[in-house]
């Protein structure tokens, strides 16, 4: 299963459909396209369904069968069993990147492990910023299962519908243009900045997975349109979520953010019903074209901007400087591309433009040296000493 499709409540009611009907099954969960905005936080419009929610759309899509949800009060009032399905706070869950960083709605499998502790099962992934999400399976004590959950926690029983659930027909449910024009205002007009960002960074997130889980039904289900298309839209949906998040770290260093975000957001939700078969609309829009390119560019600050890359990819400078892609590194994430922005800007004493912090600026070592030389109003960067390793 590929894992990387669904968000932290999805993912284990897909892992849990496969286990029960066979690989493939979670790829029902695809069937339907929606964008149907709600209130969300600050006055913001949020694309984030409850569990609720997302339990409704499993049971209906996988052959799930849910018994009635109920809170527990804490670890204590969870029973282990397979098919035990529960939502807790990842604050405190130590497997997930989330430990003692960041409180969110996190969820997880709990069985017995045969002996007098519990088996978790948790098949998320995903990059954050405190590190990587992975799918596996952890056996923890009670006692430490216990510290897992000291509060509240939802659990819901799951079990196998009547047969192997049947592809459905794909479904799409959007709003109309005004809906979309006034989502991507909300977020263009917010006056806490770093707040709307820091939103905007889980819509767009959200958003793209999405897409790319409803692509992967189409693709195997033999319904996907046609063409390039459909693969240049997912790509635009990528490099939008990577600048929106490296715009959010921008602001919150009290910096400029990059103009045409929301823009671009705005265009992309016009264009989805086209691109993926639901009906008319506009083109997918193009992706911005690179700037020209700046001849002269030195060859030591190509060595050094290949040698911050290749530390923070983990992988050979040479590659780099042959002209390999940053997002051709399986390591490669927009928490990469943050940390190789910021580490060059403190090595080389520079600050990169708001506006130049766009994907297609920041993917290979000729196109981030541009930048570079046209950073600070053109001035220099500072003198590069590289010593064998780099700097």
């Amino acid at each position: 299963m590929d894992a990387e499709l669904f968000d932290c409540l999805q993912v284990n009611l897909a892992a849990h459909a496969d286990r029960l009907h066979g690989a493939g099954t979670h790829l029902l969960l695809g069937a339907g396209l929606r964008f149907r905005p709600a209130p969300g936080p600050l006055g913001l419009p949020t694309v984030e369904r409850g569990v609720h929610a997302q339990l409704t759309e499993a049971t209906r899509r996988l052959g799930l069968v849910a018994g009635e949800p109920h809170t527990a009060a804490s670890a204590a009032d969870l029973t282990p069993a397979d098919g035990c399905y529960v939502v807790a706070d990842a604050f405190h869950l130590p497997w997930v990147p989330y430990y003692r960083q960041r409180h969110m709605e996190h969820s997880f499998l709990l069985e017995n492990d045969g002996t007098d502790g519990v088996l978790i099962r948790d098949s998320y992934h995903n990059e954050t910023p405190w590190g990587i999400a992975r799918p596996g399976r952890w056996t923890l004590t009670r006692q430490e299962f216990a510290a897992a959950v000291p509060g509240p926690a939802l659990a819901v029983r799951l079990g196998a519908g009547h047969g192997v659930p049947a592809a459905a027909v794909p479904e799409a449910d959007f709003a109309d243009p005004h809906t979309v024009d006034a989502y991507a205002d909300a977020y263009r007009q917010h006056p806490d900045r770093t707040a709307a960002l820091r939103q905007l960074t889980l819509e767009t997130w959200l958003l793209a997975r999405d897409r790319e889980l409803h692509t992967a039904y189409l693709r195997h289900t033999g319904r996907l349109p046609g063409g390039d298309a459909p693969q240049a839209h997912l790509t635009a949906w990528r490099k939008l979520t990577e600048q929106v998040y490296l715009a959010h770290r921008r602001v919150e260093r009290g910096r400029p953010e990059p103009q045409g975000l929301t823009d671009r957001l705005a265009a992309l939700l016009h264009a989805d019903p086209a691109v993926f078969g639901h009906g008319a609309g506009p083109a997918a829009p193009a992706a911005r074209p690179p700037r020209p390119r700046t001849p002269g560019v030195p060859e030591e600050l190509r060595r050094a901007v290949a040698a911050t890359a290749a530390r923070v990819l983990g992988t050979d400078e040479a590659t780099l400087l042959a002209g390999a892609a940053f997002d051709s590194v399986p390591s490669f994430s927009s928490f990469r591309v943050v940390e190789i922005v910021e580490r060059l800007e403190s090595e080389l004493g520079i600050e990169f433009a708001a506006d130049d912090l766009a994907p297609e600026n920041l993917h290979h070592v000729d196109a981030v040296c541009r930048v570079v030389q046209r950073s600070n109003d053109g001035g220099a960067p500072r003198a590069l000493a590289l010593d064998g390793e780099g700097r």
